[in-house]
């Protein structure tokens, strides 16, 4: 166990701008097809931000609107007018809607202190998950990580672990995050995340699953530089189990609202759950923002200055409740 042995957290509410998207990913439960799908009005995200005052991250997770698409100008600037509804809310945004060209991720960096996408992984196991997904290919995913290391953005990314893939495959995906953070270092942090069936089929980690993960993190902890946080979503492990994924490398939590969007059949523990369980292990839950305090260097004045005063508050906040 580290010496210091803090796990950090994200309060977040999540927005959904659009569930309407042009991939088919072969997973995927979020999705809805774009004819049928409403997108999210100014007027609900005020009321659901509302809904979560203590939340300091508004994660804006969209489905994906094909590049050249007559829909793709209307899709793009509902992201930027959320982004600044969260602002105006004193609220910091954090985009993960897809990939995005070079000048619509350079305009959403100027009020997102932090983005995101997901490489997903490589191998033939994702091929036929991903048939129906475009930008979903390898080289896409890959490019998109690559731009926000030449923007400077702070970014997060992650593995989707568990469908068929193998040791080796994740090794590789590995690497290639390596390689990205030791030429660019804007690589805040790799989420390995732990596919999940839904609905009626929801059922918790087994734990030869469970020791599969852990041999993965401990692979992951001693791969990635020091500086790259490794994150696994608290839901989608059996509460009692996660103290052995801190001990094996995992040091955050992510961002944690009242329910999870995309894997809905499992909820969220109550953070003074969580609390009661880490702290009997030895460990302290801190709150932080979206962008890690190391980051916050390569953010715009103005946007560092938010993320330093949202920031005092939160841990304001949390000190006070903790007590």
């Amino acid at each position: 166990m580290p010496a210091e042995a803090v796990v950090t957290w994200s309060p977040s509410v999540t927005l959904v701008p659009t569930r309407g998207c042009f991939n088919r990913c072969g997973y995927c439960s979020f999705r809805v097809s774009p004819a049928l799908a409403v997108p999210l009005t100014a007027e609900e995200a005020l009321r659901q931000l509302r809904k979560r005052p203590a939340a300091a991250e508004v994660l804006l997770l969209s489905g994906e609107e094909a590049p050249g698409s007559a829909g793709r100008a209307a899709w793009f600037s509902r992201l930027l007018q959320l982004s600044q509804l969260a602002l105006d809310q004193g609220r910091l945004p954090h985009t993960n809607a897809g990939p995005l060209s070079c000048q619509e991720m350079a305009r959403l960096g100027r009020s997102n202190p932090s983005m995101g996408l997901m490489l997903e992984g490589l191998g033939p196991a994702y091929e036929p998950l991903h048939a129906r997904a475009p930008s979903k290919r390898l080289e896409v995913r890959l490019a998109q990580l690559e731009q926000a290391g030449r923007l400077g953005i702070p970014f997060t990314t992650g593995l989707l672990l568990g469908v068929g893939e193998s040791r080796a495959e994740r090794i590789r995906a590995l690497e290639l995050l390596r390689d990205l953070q030791l030429r660019w270092g804007h690589l805040q942090e790799v989420i390995l995340q732990p596919w999940r069936p839904d609905g009626d089929s929801a059922v918790v980690l087994s734990e030869s699953e469970q020791g599969d993960l852990l041999e993965l993190i401990a692979d992951a902890r001693s791969l990635l530089p020091q500086e790259v946080h490794l994150q696994t979503p608290p839901n989608l492990w059996p509460l009692a189990s996660l103290p052995s994924a801190l001990a094996a490398g995992i040091d955050d939590l992510g961002g944690i609202d009242l329910e999870d969007v995309i894997n809905p059949a499992y909820p969220q523990p109550a953070i003074s759950q969580l609390r009661a369980v880490l702290e009997a292990s030895g460990w302290q839950l801190k709150p932080r923002t979206c962008t890690h305090q190391h980051w916050w260097r390569r953010l715009p004045p103005a946007l560092r200055e938010r993320v330093e005063r949202i920031d005092e508050t939160l841990q304001q906040r949390w000190t006070t409740a903790a007590c």
